[in-house]
C-alpha cells in the first residue's frame, strides 16, 4: 500500500509549499497566474495577447494547473518587501522630486 495518496493536483499540495512561504501566497500567486494564462489565450484570437505564454510544456489544459506546473517548475516566484523600507524609499523619492523642483523653480527666476 502506497503512502502517497491520489490528489486532484499535480504537482501535490506539499511539493508546492516547499516553493512559498505559506499557504496563503500559493493561492494568491497560481490564482493571479491563472488569471494571466486566460488572458493570454483570449488574446491569441486577436493577433497576440499582451500577457506572458505559459513557461512549461503541460498536458494539462486547466490554467490553474498550468500555474501550479509553473510554480513548481520555478518559473515564475513572488517578491515580499518591507512595509517599512517602501515607506522609506518613496519618502526619499518626494524629498529628490522636491529639491529638483527647488532647483528647476531657481533657475527659472535667475533667467
Amino acid at each position: 500500500m502506497s503512502d502517497e495518496q491520489d490528489t486532484m493536483i499535480t504537482p501535490g499540495l506539499e511539493a508546492l509549499l516547499e516553493k512559498v512561504d505559506s499557504k496563503f501566497t500559493l493561492v494568491t500567486l497560481a490564482a493571479k497566474r491563472s488569471r494571466q494564462l486566460i488572458s493570454y489565450d483570449l488574446g491569441l484570437g486577436e493577433g497576440g495577447g499582451s500577457e506572458i505564454p505559459p513557461q512549461v510544456t503541460s498536458t494539462a489544459r486547466k490554467p490553474l494547473s498550468m500555474a501550479f506546473e509553473e510554480i513548481h517548475a520555478d518559473k515564475i516566484g513572488y517578491e515580499r518587501f518591507d512595509p517599512e523600507e517602501r515607506a522609506r524609499d518613496e519618502a526619499e523619492a518626494l524629498a529628490q522630486a522636491e529639491a529638483d523642483a527647488a532647483a528647476l523653480q531657481a533657475v527659472r527666476n535667475e533667467e
